[in-house]
């Protein structure tokens, strides 16, 4: 008899908490609400029991506890919540189970194992940087020696992927500093990395004061950045998208999912999902989110449905950010479209060293990433000349047979 098959499904759980609000930071997140944490995770849970009901022709291969500080909800809370996700989905033999974390909040390997043996077996650390002033600057509420103490604390406690996040381009930044951080970063040996290049959010505490400080200009980014994926190859990390790098075996399969158009349930408010064709969210508000799955209230922000064949610029865009590329054949097989119009585009940034095409697929280069939004962009507005022409044809077409 053959075994039934399931759809993969990856679950992405919000911490809306934190200690303190980073200057950069544009996620939904709270400090000092720690007397909101009980409620949060009773509505919680009672979503993810709700929901569940909606999986049953799926399983569940990756649980992301993304924030905010997942860490700072406590280690009893984050058990209460994995266990109602083994109680009510289908969870596979296998699953990544990552909780995002402040080094100084994950420093105690006991706490963490008893983490990993309630199932967490990723832990991404939020380091940005190994220089403590530059921490101090941006809000951060660790040192970088607690960064040590905090990986020391996961291989300890025998959590199975170590990931440690990274940021260039910081006000006062220079190359030394920026090198110094890679170096000192990689001397703890992670299983996955993430550089990001820092973006000044409108609404932040950072966009109000960037006037006043010294951030590296475009150039020095981009040799920040160039710099780093040369030296994270030295070291035996594979690119595999536009920021992450991962030694063998350990790229995140969750925020794969979010780049291959794979399905996900996100929970919480702000939280993002993409199921059975649908798209929506929650409204970025704990009470309003809280008080929602309480009443069986509205809270969703947004809701759209998108058919399978309308997910074709989501393939270039997403596509384009991994090392693995996109593929004609693919396209035109899933999509039923022509590709000739991104390739056009893709050929012409291959004479400039910005893409390449290897074994069928188009990627870009390091220094294609660099300009991947102008690529991407050049990509998007062909395929959409594409789709007018064929509709007016179509509509001509229409016209004359009547």
């Amino acid at each position: 008899m053959k075994k039934k098959e399931y759809k993969p499904l990856g679950l992405y759980i919000h911490i809306p908490f934190c200690r303190s609000k980073c200057v950069y930071c544009d996620f939904y997140s709270l400090p000092n609400a720690e007397d909101q944490m009980d409620r949060y995770v009773s509505a919680l849970c009672r979503q993810l029991a709700e929901i569940s009901r909606q999986t049953t022709a799926h399983e569940v291969d990756t649980v992301y506890f993304g924030g905010g500080t997942p860490s700072w909800l406590g280690a009893k809370r984050l058990r209460h919540i994995l266990k109602t996700v083994q109680k009510h989905y289908r969870l596979a033999k296998r699953a990544e189970i990552t909780l995002e974390a402040n080094p100084d909040s994950a420093g105690d390997w006991r706490t963490l194992r008893a983490l990993r043996r309630a199932g967490f077996n990723r832990i991404s650390l939020g380091v940005q940087s190994a220089d403590d002033a530059q921490l101090q600057a941006l809000g951060r509420p660790h040192t970088f020696a607690q960064a040590g103490d905090a990986v020391a604390a996961a291989r300890k406690a025998k959590i199975k992927s170590v990931s440690l996040d990274l940021i260039y381009g910081l006000p006062g930044q220079t190359m030394e500093s920026w090198q110094d951080t890679v170096e000192k970063a990689t001397a703890l040996f992670p299983d996955h990395m993430s550089c990001y290049g820092l973006k000044v959010e409108e609404g932040t505490p950072l966009w109000d004061m960037q006037s006043a400080l010294d951030l590296p200009d475009d150039d020095l980014q981009a040799d920040m950045y160039l710099w780093a994926v040369k030296r994270l190859a030295m070291l035996g990390y594979q690119q595999y998208e536009i920021s992450n790098f991962a030694r063998p075996d350990f790229a995140s399969r969750h925020n794969l999912k979010y780049w291959t158009l794979g399905e996900y349930a996100g929970f919480g408010p702000g939280a993002h999902s993409d199921l059975g064709g649908v798209r929506y969210a929650y409204v970025r508000d704990l009470r309003a989110y809280c008080e929602g799955v309480e009443t069986e209230g509205d809270i969703l922000s947004e809701n759209d449905r998108i058919p399978d064949r309308d997910r074709d610029t989501e393939y270039i865009m997403l596509g384009l950010r991994l090392t693995k590329g996109i593929s004609r054949q693919e396209f035109e097989y899933r999509f039923r479209r022509p590709f000739g119009p991104v390739q056009n585009v893709l050929e012409k940034f291959e004479k400039s060293g910005h893409a390449v095409l290897r074994g069928g697929r188009w990627r870009l280069t390091p220094e294609g990433f660099l300009v991947s939004n102008q690529i991407i962009g050049q990509c998007l507005d062909a395929l959409a000349g594409e789709k007018l022409r064929r509709e007016i044809a179509a509509v001509k077409h229409d016209y004359r047979i009547r």
